[in-house]
């Protein structure tokens, strides 16, 4: 029997083996042994520990995976805000960017990395004393959800780094890498042709099936959908550690970290464009996908002078890609029922190939675009789609090569799922389907009222909000709030724990506020703004409920159309029992009437820049108290934008408009 001591140096020197050949193999693509001795060198580890389980390590290579399947996620608030970036789709909004760099700044000397926009989902690694203690999703950015059992599985992430290896790379034992995870073009591929051999429906790109792969329960499922990592950000207590973004980039590297050798250390904005117009034309050989190119600045000093706009770097900017497109044959249309009963026309297409995913299927808006793009069934198509935006039909083909369909689209004139006559209102566009009980409004009204917006039940996604509609215990919103544990834990992959979460999820919602209840109804045209509007003229669902049109209209950019939909709503007896059981069921029904100002009535404001005197909430709530109304992007049907120190590109864009530009003393005078 050997010694404990001889069999702890057995196990660990095969630690360090396996440690060797994952990197090799899944970093740095250069295996120096074959599958079959990598998979005998882990069974022998995997024997050993077996034997002797005291020894087994949370880093050791066997850990990847293992385990009973979690029963939900815990939110994680990040040590600093996990930030977007503002986007640009043309050199001369990149060189307006670079402009306001040196204006900001001061400088113009200024050096800039580039590297590939990786189209995945943005992720912190939280490591302790070399070894990965937490992986969290981005979240809202300031919280995410904890799934590191799920990014253990990556073999690109180490699961302990050397302190060794650490020191040298110039790394403190302590620090959060943070970048993208993504699934290689390759493995999404394969797991869509394996779906479809087995008749399941494809998934729609790699970067939302990534998303879902890491908030997987069981991480054995995440394990076998081989995703990748590649980290861009170190940071130590929430602080950029290195002087330069290259120098952290190079940290990582020489710590053992896959990060991607596709990134360029540039000193003008010639050579960024340069960089740009390189891997526009080399993107489709690259293994996964990316829809851009990210440019930040190289020195953090300067990083630290330009600071952030409300929610995004001053010193950093994504460069996008136009939309990918391809050309294939329209072979059929069929109408898809939304949640509040539009009908929307899908084109089903021969498969092709569009910047790394296969489309079948596009959408054609509805027959006013059907009409103005002269499109057949039988016609040959140009079908464009960019990142994770709905591929959509941008034209017909009409050449020697490409023949004209024959047959025309015909409009709907019933429920494709349920049979009822659609309606299309006068002076729409739409055809809907009118009854409240359609199956096919069912999933969508569902996830609509438990999304986080409305009435934020977490964890009521669509996997859930499927198994309860196909088997009856929810039929319509209502019904939430009758489920029981026992419904709950007769569902796949639900234990005690899971389920009561939901169920505590279910019953904290009964708290919020009335207008997101009224949010949550669902009533056609009505979005959150709306419904807030509403709840504050009328104080209650009962006087909602029984408002005329004229009274409806006489509420804050509630105009005819929508008024009539909502006394439609609330006219119909379906509708009427559904806001009863609601009400039994505690959900809150009154708040506090408040009127709102008129004076900026029909106004459209936009915010940029730094205010003196007041937050962006507050100068946002001073113009929607005076009935006007904040929007994100400049455009010609913006009012005034508001403009405050180191004001950026929106600023340039209203001056490009003629758009008025203001500061807050003129909005003081606005909203007085």
């Amino acid at each position: 029997m050997p010694a404990a001591k001889d069999v702890e140096k057995k196990i660990e020197a095969l630690r360090d083996k396996i440690r060797h050949h994952e990197y090799l193999y899944y970093v740095l693509d250069n295996p120096e042994i074959s599958d079959q001795e990598f998979d005998r060198l882990m069974q022998q580890l995997k024997d050993l520990e077996a034997e002797h389980p005291s020894l087994i390590t949370p880093d050791s290579p066997t850990q990847r995976v293992g385990g009973k399947p979690r029963e939900g996620f815990v939110k994680v608030r990040h040590s600093s805000p996990m930030l977007s970036l503002d986007n640009t789709y043309s050199e001369e909004e990149l060189r307006n960017w670079e402009r306001r760099v040196h204006e900001l700044s001061g400088r113009k000397d200024v050096d800039y990395v580039c590297e590939l926009k990786l189209d995945g989902m943005s992720l912190a690694l939280i490591y302790e004393d070399g070894k990965l203690a937490r992986g969290v999703t981005r979240g809202d950015g300031t919280t995410g959800e904890d799934v590191t059992l799920n990014v253990r599985t990556v073999r690109s992430i180490p699961l302990s780094i050397e302190l060794n290896k650490v020191k040298k790379a110039g790394v403190p034992p302590n620090f959060e890498a943070r970048g993208e995870l993504l699934m290689p073009t390759a493995a999404f591929k394969k797991v869509n042709e394996e779906r479809e051999r087995n008749g399941l429906p494809t998934f729609a790109n790699p970067r939302n099936f990534t998303a879902g792969t890491v908030r997987q329960l069981d991480a054995n499922i995440t394990a076998e959908r081989r995703l990748d990592f590649f980290p861009y950000i170190l940071l130590s207590n929430g602080r950029t550690y290195f002087e330069r973004h290259w120098e952290t980039l190079t940290g990582l590297d020489k710590a053992g970290f896959k990060v991607n050798p596709n990134r360029k250390l540039v000193h003008s904005m010639d050579e960024v464009w340069a960089f740009i117009q390189q891997w526009e034309a080399k993107r489709d050989s690259l293994p996964y996908e990316i829809d851009g190119i990210v440019v930040k600045v190289d020195r953090i000093a300067f990083q630290d002078e330009l600071g952030f706009t409300g929610k995004a770097p001053r010193w950093a900017i994504a460069y996008k890609y136009a939309a990918r497109a391809g050309i294939t044959k329209l072979e059929n249309v069929r109408w898809q029922v939304g949640r509040t009963g539009k009908l929307t026309p899908v084109a089903e297409l021969a498969p092709v190939a569009i910047g790394g995913t296969t489309v079948r299927n596009a959408t054609l808006h509805n027959m006013d675009e059907i009409g103005r793009l002269g499109v057949k069934i039988g016609d040959y198509v140009q079908v464009e789609r960019g990142g994770d935006v709905i591929p959509k039909v941008a034209k017909v083909i009409d050449d020697k090569d490409h023949p004209r369909g024959t047959q025309e689209i015909e409009a709907p004139e019933k429920c494709p799922v349920c049979g009822t006559k659609v309606v299309r209102t006068e002076g729409e566009v739409d055809f809907r389907c009118v009854n409240a009980n359609c199956p096919a409004k069912l999933l969508g009204t569902i996830l609509h009222f438990a999304s986080r917006g409305v009435m934020n039940i977490d964890g009521m996604g669509e996997a859930l909000v499927t198994q309860l509609t196909e088997r009856g215990l929810v039929k319509n919103v209502a019904d939430i709030y009758k489920l029981t544990k026992a419904d709950l834990l007769s569902l796949e992959r639900f234990a005690d724990k899971s389920a009561q979460n939901i169920l505590d999820e279910i019953d904290k919602s009964k708290e919020l506020p009335l207008e997101r209840v009224i949010y949550g109804l669902g009533i056609r045209m009505v979005g959150e703004r709306t419904a807030q509007f509403l709840a504050e003229h009328f104080g209650s669902m009962e006087a909602l409920a029984n408002a005329t049109v004229e009274e409806l209209q006489s509420v804050n950019e509630v105009g005819p159309k929508i008024a009539e939909s909502i006394a439609e709503f609330f006219s119909n007896p379906a509708n009427q029992e559904l806001v009863k059981r609601l009400q039994k069921a505690g959900l809150k029904f009154s708040g506090e009437k408040k009127e709102r100002g008129t004076k900026l009535a029909g106004k459209t404001f936009v915010l940029t820049g730094t205010l003196a005197k007041y937050t962006r909430d507050e100068a946002k709530k001073m113009i929607e108290d005076a009935g006007g109304k904040v929007t994100g992007s400049v455009s010609k049907k913006t009012d005034y934008v508001v403009a405050g120190a180191d004001a950026g590109s929106k600023l340039d864009k209203a001056k490009e408009l003629g758009v008025p530009v203001i500061d807050e003393k003129a909005l003081e005078e606005l909203t007085d």
